[in-house]
Parts: structure tokens; sequence; C-alpha cells
């Protein structure tokens, strides 16, 4: 941290329960060049991973299903969120993560992925950035059913669909994940399963 505009003054554990969320009071200052103290929360959940498997010859995409308590809280009627899979880093580099997550979350033992960008989720908020991949699958990398780890209270539906479908979902609002958003736009400008 080295913007010289800031000068933290103190940050206040508000919670530290499964993730951190933290007050933070410090004093910013403005174009003018006087100073004025804000106060933002800021909330800790560490960095993720994401990845869009794909298979340019069945013209397919790899995405996954599960309940996501915090959409069902605003507005999404059944909880299910269609999504890439994903997951945080812990205390892995954000390659080794993304492979694991592939192989627990979709049963495919992904050898190569590739790293497209690394984006903060939402920055007025959430700490969290999430490193974007993007890799090739084939029928011989399956290894099991997928689904996510029990221990982890994950019950994870696996979809593969053609790609083009996935595009239609996002207009039809059924995919409303930016991560997956982002990742499916991104292989339609590439020409990713032309």
């Amino acid at each position: 941290m080295n913007n010289p505009k800031v000068k933290i003054k103190k940050i206040t554990n508000l919670s530290n329960d499964w993730y951190t969320l933290d007050k933070v009071n410090f004093d910013y200052q403005l174009k003018n060049g006087s100073w004025q103290n804000q106060n933002r929360e800021s909330y800790d959940r560490g960095d993720g991973a994401c990845i869009l498997l794909f298979n340019n010859i069945k013209g397919t995409v790899i995405l996954t299903k599960q309940f996501r308590m915090p959409s069902y809280l605003n507005g999404n009627d059944d909880g299910m969120s269609i999504e890439v899979c994903a997951g945080l880093l812990d205390e892995d580099d954000p390659i080794t993560c993304i492979k694991k997550e592939a192989e627990e979350e979709t049963g495919y033992l992904l050898e190569k992925v590739k790293k497209v960008f690394v984006i903060y989720s939402t920055p007025g908020a959430v700490t969290e950035k999430i490193y974007y991949f993007i890799g090739e699958y084939n029928e011989d990398m399956k290894v099991n059913e997928g689904g996510g780890l029990a221990s982890e209270t994950e019950e994870i539906e696996v979809l593969e669909m053609p790609f083009k479908n996935a595009l239609e979902m996002i207009k039809t609002g059924e995919i409303n994940d930016a991560k997956t958003v982002i990742l499916l736009q991104h292989a339609a400008i590439e020409k990713l399963l032309d």
C-alpha cells in the first residue's frame, strides 16, 4: 500500500466467522488538497480462481450448477446458480487451485490451463480478486463424476452443453453469475469455439 493520499487510522474487526469483515477508518486527501475522514467496510474471503472448460471439436462447455444462499436471499427463486468451475485459493497458487477444483467439481483432470486475466470481483466492498482461466477438455480427461466434496458441503451438478446454448442462457438470464458471463464472453470474443 503506497498511496500518499490514503492514511489508514484504524481497522476494527466486525466479524471473523466464515470470513473476515473489517471496518476501516482512514483519511483520504481530496483533489483540492484537504483531508476527509471516511469509514468503509471490507470483506476478506481470500482470492479465488475460475475456469471455463471447453471442447472445440464438440463445440461444448462444462458448467456447474449449485445452490447459492446469497443469491437466494436476493431474488433468485430457487437459489440455484449455473457457473464456471471455481474455488478459493486457500494455500494453493492459482494454477494448482484451478486444476484441483476442476477435478473435484467436474471430474476432469486437466493437463494444461491458460490464465487469461485477474479481476477484482467487487472492489468497493470485497478484497477478493479472481484468476480467470480457460482449459480444453476431452473425454480421455474424465477421471470421476465430479460433483464437489461432501466435506465442503458441496452438491454440484455437472452440465455439458453446446457453447451457443450457454451464450443464449446469458440473454435469458439463466446464467447470471459474473465470472461465468465474463469467461463465456471472452470465449466468444476470442472465437475459442469456432
